[in-house]
């Protein structure tokens, strides 16, 4: 677990007294489940004791509070040879405008470059009404999704895919997206901002596929966000013993308590630590948390597990 959000970056140091390079970055807009937290029923129907995690939540400000927690999603700040940034969003949640006014304007980010959507869920798109606000004033950002995705987020905002504008209409929103369709296929990568993507087909219940990514030149990162089941080619591609080790995972647990079944649409932490056993890499984070895990509890708890697996 890592604070929401949790900025990380390239290892290397710089000399004393000089400004270190510029670097490519993760910013961790939401670490949270759908419902976000704190979960809002814990505090209008509150239990006895009252839930530990989501009574605390509101006690600080977020930027310090890591048990307060958006949709999860991701924003790759790219940085280029010749030192310019991109910006590739992940997903674009319930929660996405108040990310924005969150996280955007701390890390100074002034739009995005590029979007990428791994589902049609609702913590995946319903940002999607709001994105307008970080895009560009005139270049078109590709959105990249696959099929079935599009088809779910045409049926929902028409006004963001539709080309014949109405007198009135919001100029800004349908052309500027330039939708780009993918296939769920590791074997078939597309790029965005120059960066390159390999698509990480997961199972999401076992009716559902969602797309989890590898991307990174100098360091490999596979990002799984829903998952219920990692699907054999998947793992190959990502883990140590197959196309070789990742410099670091990032993989969803939901829940902190059970086993899991498979009616279930989200890995357990059981599961989860399972998966980072078998997939060895360097460094892994979880995200998509519910209210049961207390961050600081769960990290020392997950550094004692660490050193007993790895060490």
């Amino acid at each position: 677990m890592d604070p929401d959000p949790a900025p990380t970056s390239p290892a290397g140091g710089a000399a004393a007294g000089a400004s270190p390079p510029p670097s490519s970055s993760l910013i961790f807009l939401g670490t949270g489940c759908s419902g976000a937290l704190p979960d809002a029923r814990c505090l209008i129907q509150p239990s006895a004791p009252p839930c530990a995690v989501c009574s605390t939540a509101l006690s600080l400000p977020p930027d310090r509070n890591p048990n307060y927690r958006c949709n999860t999603s991701l924003l790759i700040d790219y940085c280029h040879c010749n030192g310019t940034h991109k910006y590739i969003l992940v997903d674009v949640g319930k929660t996405f405008r108040e990310q924005v006014l969150r996280w955007f304007v701390h890390h100074k980010v002034p739009s995005v470059d590029s979007i990428i959507l791994t589902h049609e869920h609702a913590d995946a798109v319903l940002g999607l009404d709001d994105v307008w606000v970080a895009l560009p004033c005139s270049d078109q950002v590709p959105i990249f999704l696959t099929q079935f995705t599009m088809d779910s987020v045409e049926a929902r905002f028409p006004n963001l895919v539709k080309q014949d504008l109405q007198e009135g209409d919001d100029f800004t929103r349908p052309s500027q997206l330039n939708w780009m369709i993918i296939e769920g296929d590791v074997d078939k990568p597309f790029v965005a901002s120059e960066l390159e993507f390999l698509p990480l087909p997961v199972m999401h219940g076992e009716d559902y596929v969602c797309l989890g990514f590898i991307f990174g030149r100098k360091e490999r990162v596979a990002y799984l966000s829903d998952v219920s089941r990692i699907l054999p080619r998947t793992e190959h591609a990502i883990s140590k013993s197959g196309a070789g080790q990742l410099d670091l995972l990032i993989l969803e647990t939901n829940r902190l308590h059970g086993a899991g079944d498979a009616r279930s649409c989200h890995l357990t932490l059981t599961q989860s630590l399972d998966a980072v056993k078998r997939i060895c890499p360097k460094k892994a984070m979880l995200i998509g948390m519910n209210h049961e895990f207390e961050h600081h509890r769960e990290n020392e708890m997950l550094a004692e597990w660490s050193h007993r697996c790895f060490d």
